[in-house]
């Protein structure tokens, strides 16, 4: 069972982002995307010079589930670290089946709220559904896009993305809009498998060094405040807005 974990962690990409249809890169942006022959684990679509990976479906959805994920993760520890506050509005992008979002949820009541963000209708039905059955009422499914959340303007303060930025078919309009939704002061999160520990058993495209991130978000208003090195294959890249 244990070999089969790790072969999954190996295989199978983490969140379900990309669109089940392609998506039209729009005329504007077209020049900061470079199209060639791809991996077998990517999309033949680059940016910054580093190539973007596959996503799963939600076919795969109970992987996002399994008992050991915390084991192998340590997702509470995760959560404790961003000292979420009563009252907070969090988004988490690539919710899936809202395996971190119920562990938000909890921490930012009373008077807060969670934006759960996938854009697969068929995965936000698993999340309501889990959510229901639990007795959690303060979170808010959102139908994105993969260029833009949906999130409201200036309406956020913390956006959260675990194992989901790598996949993004769209990154350049998708922190456009993370940043118009986050409020002046707010964070902007990213948790990426560790690109620089080989031991780390996951797939190349699915590891991100901090390096190439803070590359990847120079262009926008975010500061970089600090990576954390808490978790056992992750890091934890936190910025705030400027302003």
């Amino acid at each position: 069972m244990r070999t089969w974990n790790l072969v999954c962690l190996v295989v199978l990409p983490i969140l379900s982002w990309a669109l089940v249809g392609q998506a039209v890169e729009p005329p504007a942006t077209r020049s900061v995307y470079e199209h060639r022959d791809g991996s077998r684990d990517g999309i033949g679509k680059f940016y910054c010079g580093r190539e973007i990976a596959r996503v799963m479906g939600h076919e795969a959805a109970d992987w996002l589930e399994r008992p050991e994920r915390n084991e192998e993760e340590n997702t509470e520890l995760l959560v404790d670290a961003l000292r979420f506050k009563p009252g907070e509005i969090v988004a988490d992008l690539g919710a899936g089946t809202g395996y971190v979002t119920r562990r938000i949820a909890r921490q930012v009541s009373p008077g807060g709220r969670v934006y759960a963000v996938d854009i697969q209708p068929e995965i936000l039905g698993l999340l309501t559904n889990r959510l229901a059955g639990i007795g959690i009422t303060n979170v808010t499914p959102v139908l994105g896009t993969g260029q833009d959340p949906r999130l409201p303007a200036a309406g956020v303060n913390t956006v959260l993305m675990v194992d989901v930025y790598h996949e993004f078919e769209f990154p350049r309009e998708m922190m456009d809009a993370i940043c118009r939704a986050v409020k002046p002061g707010g964070r902007v999160v990213l948790v990426e498998f560790r690109a620089e520990d080989p031991d780390v058993p996951i797939k190349p495209l699915h590891k991100m060094t901090e390096a190439q991130v803070k590359r990847e978000l120079a262009p926008w208003p975010l500061e970089w405040i600090e990576t954390l090195r808490l978790l056992p294959w992750q890091h934890i890249i936190i910025f705030r807005k400027r302003g």
